[in-house]
């Protein structure tokens, strides 16, 4: 009787240790697949898209910035409002309470918007946005188009979130009202998306910006301290301006982050074109360009770092390109890549001065670690405006 006991247990043993292995074999993919999920994030969105409630916890948002914005703490604390978009319709001087251009201009303070369902807004008058606002369009499907869009000036701590942008018009000089709630006369507008005017510390994330007659962001007239990163890029001439003009020497302070972005399909130029200012261009893919993707003049620095160029099938290849000036001049133009890759014959041509490659020198809230550019495929999947599900993780 012993020895069949002990043979009924060796037995049994025999069967439950293969059935254990063949169980942890099943779960393996599904903990593979949660680790890839994870993964396929970049630093910006994991800090707030693997939360399931982020609906009750919008303002995390704020701290998961990185780049030369730094963290957004100023828009939230003490003192924020919240203020709900329900009617898309816009008057430019007496807004509607529910419009956005109410929001902006009415409620004093900090801000952060939100909107209760999807909708198209289509501005009378260009949207001058205001300090410590945050515009939020996760969970809705916002789009602006078709009429005039938005100017930023002489303002901070802005955060414009998950919009679609398109088609915007040129603007004749009219009154519109201010931020501040003040009428105020401005001059025509060239028909940017969104325009950056002497600014600071103005976060442009997750948003989708196309086919504008001028640009699509203009970082301009010593604005500074700016990350524009998540975005998608699409059917653009001239995509993104860093620096007002030759002639404007106060941009040299200029500093900007460009990172996680998407640049195309049926972009041709400028993704930046920079003056004078610093650019650390990040972990972007570019689709195609037409003219070229990074250009410059005026001393500019450009750091390429870990982006992937794709050139175009037929078409330029090389992906920078200089103002036309003598020698002395192309010297001062420091551009420089490390550790891009480049796709279909893509090439960089670096600096023609003495090649050294200035860094970002982030401080500590602005640092991030900076992806392989071999996975920028799955970093930039989400990239623009986001399509958020009813509940669960964004």
């Amino acid at each position: 009787m012993a020895k069949q006991s002990i043979m009924s247990i060796l037995s049994k043993r025999n069967i439950l240790i293969p059935l254990l292995v063949f169980s942890m074999l099943i779960m393996l993919p599904n903990l593979t697949l949660a680790k890839k999920r994870g993964g396929r994030m970049n630093v910006i969105d994991r800090c707030w898209r693997r939360d399931p409630n982020w609906r009750n916890h919008r303002e995390q948002l704020a701290r998961c910035s990185v780049g030369y914005v730094g963290k957004m703490n100023n828009n939230i604390g003490g003192g924020l409002t919240w203020y709900i978009v329900s009617d898309p319709s816009d008057d430019a001087i007496h807004p509607k309470p529910g419009t956005l251009r109410y929001g902006v201009t009415q409620v004093k303070g900090k801000k952060w918007i939100t909107f209760k369902h999807d909708m198209k807004i289509k501005l009378a008058k260009p949207l001058l946005v205001g300090s410590f606002t945050t515009i939020d369009g996760r969970g809705a499907k916002v789009e602006i188009a078709g009429g005039a869009c938005l100017i930023l000036r002489k303002v901070t701590d802005v955060i414009i979130h998950s919009l679609k942008i398109r088609n915007c018009k040129a603007q004749p000089a009219g009154d519109v009202l201010n931020h501040d709630g003040a009428i105020m006369s401005i001059g025509p507008v060239d028909g940017d998306a969104i325009r950056m005017i002497s600014c600071a510390k103005i976060w442009i994330d997750h948003n989708t910006l196309a086919t504008s007659p001028d640009g699509l962001i203009d970082v301009t007239r010593g604005s500074t301290d700016i990350t524009i990163s998540n975005n998608q890029f699409i059917d653009q001439n001239k995509v993104m301006l860093l620096g007002h003009d030759d002639g404007f020497l106060r941009d040299r302070n200029m500093k900007v982050t460009v990172a996680y972005n998407k640049f195309g399909p049926n972009c041709h130029q400028r993704m930046p074109r920079v003056r004078f200012g610093y650019s650390h261009v990040v972990n972007n893919i570019y689709k195609g360009w037409g003219l070229y993707a990074i250009g410059g003049s005026m001393d500019p620095s450009v750091r390429s770092e870990a982006n992937l160029f794709i050139a175009p099938k037929n078409g330029k290849k090389e992906v920078t390109w200089r103002k036309a000036m003598n020698i002395a001049e192309r010297k001062k133009i420091n551009f420089q890549s490390i550790k891009d890759i480049f796709e279909n014959g893509a090439s960089f041509k670096e600096s023609d001065g003495d090649g050294n490659s200035v860094k970002p020198n982030y401080n500590k809230e602005q640092y991030f670690r900076i992806a392989v550019a071999i996975n920028l495929r799955k970093l930039t999947r989400a990239a623009g405006a986001l399509k958020c599900p009813p509940v669960g993780r964004c």
